[in-house]
């Protein structure tokens, strides 16, 4: 399962740098796939939606801090933790329970975005 901010963010940006695949973006900030990752042409989206990587999307949130789901591996294949949630000071950094994912789907992932 992804992880997500919540609206109890401080917007320190403590978790941004931490992210291996550059999945945390500022609020207000559009996201792509292929920024920080090996994803280029046309890629696939976890709704099945074929896309061009460098397409940009609009921010989840104006307001603060936010994971995009279709980059978030947990960390799986870096850490044995998610480093968004280790580092966060107010602990708003928690899995996403709209978005159910095994660990053998998040280490699928994460070999598709750093093959």
């Amino acid at each position: 399962m992804a992880i997500k901010i919540t609206d109890a963010c401080i917007n320190c940006g403590a978790c941004e740098p931490e992210c291996p695949n550059t999945a945390i973006y500022e609020g207000g900030m559009p996201w792509n796939m292929s920024e920080g990752t090996s994803m280029k042409g046309q890629v696939q989206l976890m709704s099945g939606e074929q896309i061009n990587a460098e397409t940009n999307f609009n921010p989840i949130s104006n307001e603060f801090y936010y994971i995009s789901p279709d980059k978030c591996t947990e960390c799986k294949g870096f850490h044995e933790e998610p480093q968004c949630a280790a580092v966060c000071p107010v602990d708003c950094c928690i899995p996403n329970e709209k978005i159910e994912e095994t660990e053998d789907e998040l280490l699928d992932k994460q070999k598709k975005l750093h093959p």
